[in-house]
């Protein structure tokens, strides 16, 4: 898939459409202290094995995740939970 270097879309701090530029970031770990990952590791302890069902099968592909940063305020700001691609490539316009 081949997408856009700068496009114009919605800036939510702007509140209006202006340029902005597309950058892809990668997935982070989960944080030790988050919520569901505290809910998770309480229900692992002391436990033989994994407390649910093992997925079944490998997805094909990860989830790419769009940042797009505002060139009038500098803000960056994602749309939507991102998508599953096997190539993607940000082209020069």
């Amino acid at each position: 898939m081949k997408y856009p270097k700068v496009i114009v879309t919605y800036c939510p701090y702007c509140k209006k459409h202006t340029e902005h530029e597309v950058e892809v970031v990668k997935k982070k770990k989960r944080g030790k202290l988050s919520k569901g990952e505290r809910a998770f590791q309480r229900k692992l302890k002391g436990y033989g094995s994994f407390p649910r069902p093992k997925p079944s099968g490998e997805k094909p592909t990860k989830k790419l995740d769009l940042r797009f940063k505002c060139k009038v305020c500098g803000k960056k700001h994602t749309r939507g939970k991102g998508f599953r691609v096997k190539k993607f490539e940000i082209k020069k316009v």
